[in-house]
């Protein structure tokens, strides 16, 4: 005997599609709608343009390996920080 049966499997077969058609997670600036992850890439990269001149300030950026790597992934890391922090729905 199945374990859902076919209406029940309807049921949550629409359910998991409909998921998908709310709202998208948007600002309203100056009338027009930008997408939230807009503003959390920007605030990462400015994030790591700051750790980039603090690092700078106090000779500290060999210690952190090769940049062309950790930079984008500090860059990243603080993004979806930031995401998470402040778009949280």
């Amino acid at each position: 005997m199945p374990i859902l049966t076919r209406p029940r499997q309807a049921l949550l077969l629409t359910s998991v599609l409909l998921g998908g058609c709310s709202m998208p997670p948007s600002l309203v600036l100056f009338g027009a709608a930008f997408p939230d992850w807009l503003f959390c890439v920007a605030g990462g990269v400015i994030g790591m343009v700051l750790i980039h001149m603090l690092l700078g300030r106090y000779d500290m950026r060999q210690q952190l390996g090769p940049l062309a790597l950790s930079y984008p992934m500090i860059t990243a890391l603080l993004a979806v920080s930031l995401w998470l922090v402040l778009f949280r729905r």
